[in-house]
């Protein structure tokens, strides 16, 4: 098997013509047959190149509206032959089958015509068939033949065969098939995940073509990389490349904000995934300085995010902190320059993008999938269980309190007040360890629990965290219920004087 090939033939048919053009003169250029189908054919005869139909070697018209075009044994035959094999050379003497060096195929846009909202007709004739099968025979053949899968792979082939004169090594057939395969597979999830849209097969399928490689991962020793179009969710106005850690952070930011999408100035500050500051006011400077109130400690090194513009006084509070990113749907032109004078300081617009429904993550040998936890807890859902009842002020902060309960790490207890996070116990091994370290810790800043409000992101099996919330000033409690224990909870609570109201829906996040 001779390393290097000269092209000298080559089937094109593709769906994008961009980049096209000097791919197609450049192979004329150095006296290259080529074969083509329908609008390729036009396009490349609107050149003044010549061309070969398709139709010319099968002795066949293309058929059934197009369907039919490129599926049959003189074509197949020609790219799937072993050229140091001596049956294969006879039969493609014997058959009239002619030598196909390069196959150049862009697929129909199936997953851009179902992101439009088509109709189900329209989508599945974007299922291309035969780009599809020249792909898998071409790239399979990689020995003998070619593969330029994508339009994204026209000006790296140009430049190879521009340089060498037309001649491919074999190390860069075997990673244009690669390339091949990839586009291939990415191909076939995309139409099966369209078809199994409402999880009639419980199986996973799961191909990411953006990826790209961090510096490292959780820990420089780890490797890393993020598959997702990053560029959809954010514009980045400013700093590095964002860390693996960064990433993960980010996530948690986007995903807690978005519970408070459409109301009052809201910032929240998160250090390893979990809310250390929030805060919602009249003006986002004021939301900012409240939340960095919540514990200015650990806000130093965290990633900062708000649900409004930033203006230029919030951006000259947040100036003197160092933090590692900053995210907002827009900001004043003023707060920009002055963020940007940290050149590290990573400043991301946050675009309004709709997230996955579905949770991902590895598991043991395998990977745990769920929904994605789109319960949020309203004050028309909750069930008034103690014969204290909350006041409205109470209920709003119950709410605001749960939202981010929702958000924190398991066990965890956030304790608010005036819509302000006082302080939050998490990732506790019990209920009390993350009750008495959230008390531990809005003492520490000097927060006044008197008035505050609770809430657990789970049920409570004893009236011992009632108790000592109870104790601590705190007089209204938001948790889901469910206990068989529920009404010692509920007694305790009567005979103290605490509202307590159930939501019904468990918020553990593991």
């Amino acid at each position: 098997m001779s390393n290097e090939k000269t092209v000298k033939s080559a089937l094109i048919s593709v769906f994008s013509k961009d980049g096209l053009e000097p791919i197609v003169k450049k192979l004329n250029e150095q006296g290259v047959t080529i074969y083509s189908t329908g609008g390729t054919q036009t396009f490349i005869n609107d050149l003044g190149i010549d061309v070969v139909p398709v139709e010319e070697i099968t002795s066949y018209p293309s058929i059934l509206g197009g369907r039919v075009k490129t599926l049959h044994p003189k074509v197949f035959g020609g790219i799937l032959n072993r050229q140091n094999n001596e049956s294969d050379v006879k039969e493609l003497a014997d058959f009239e089958i002619p030598q196909i060096d390069v196959v150049i195929v862009d697929l129909y846009p199936f997953e851009k015509t179902v992101a439009s909202d088509a109709s189900e007709q329209d989508i599945i004739e974007k299922i291309d068939i035969g780009g599809i099968s020249l792909i898998r025979a071409a790239a399979k053949n990689f020995a003998d033949v070619t593969c330029v899968a994508s339009v994204n792979d026209y000006a790296e082939f140009l430049e190879i065969i521009s340089k060498n004169n037309g001649s491919i090594s074999l190390e860069d057939r075997k990673r244009f098939a690669t390339k091949a395969f990839n586009v291939s597979s990415h191909y076939d999830s995309a139409i099966f995940n369209y078809f199994n849209k409402d999880n009639q097969e419980v199986v996973l399928k799961i191909s990411e073509t953006n990826g790209k490689a961090l510096r490292y991962g959780e820990n420089p020793h780890q490797k890393g990389s993020f598959f997702g179009d990053f560029d959809a969710m954010f514009t980045k106005l400013n700093g590095k490349e964002l860390s693996y850690n960064n990433l993960l952070d980010v996530d948690a930011a986007v995903n807690l904000i978005n519970e408070f999408k459409g109301e009052a100035p809201t910032f929240a500050i998160l250090k390893h995934n979990n809310a250390c500051g929030f805060a919602q006011s009249e003006t986002i400077h004021q939301a900012y300085v409240d939340a960095l109130a919540g514990d200015p400690v650990s806000a130093f090194g965290g990633v900062l995010i708000s649900n409004t513009v930033i203006d230029k006084a919030t951006a000259e509070e947040i100036n003197s902190l160092f933090c590692e990113v900053i995210i907002a749907p827009a900001y004043e032109d003023e707060a920009v320059e002055i963020l940007k004078s940290k050149k590290n300081r990573i400043i991301l617009v946050l675009n309004d993008v709709e997230l996955p429904q579905t949770n991902v993550r590895s598991c043991l040998n395998g990977v745990l999938v769920q929904d994605r936890n789109n319960v949020t807890d309203t004050i028309e859902g909750l069930t008034y269980v103690t014969n204290n009842k909350p006041s409205q002020s109470e209920l709003e902060d119950l709410i605001f309190a749960s939202k981010i309960c929702k958000h924190t790490k398991s066990n965890t207890i956030i304790l608010v007040k005036n819509k302000q996070l006082c302080a939050g116990g998490t990732g506790q091994t019990s209920r009390v360890d993350a009750l008495e370290q959230a008390i531990h810790k809005a003492n520490s800043f000097n927060f006044d629990l008197n008035g505050a409000v609770m809430a657990s992101d789970a049920f409570f099996p004893f009236p011992d965290c009632v108790e000592i919330a109870n104790n601590a000033g705190i007089k209204a409690v938001i948790q889901p219920g469910g206990s068989i224990k529920d009404q010692l909870s509920i007694d305790y609570c009567n005979d103290n004087d605490v509202a307590m109201v159930f939501t019904g829906t468990r918020h553990f996040k593991h």
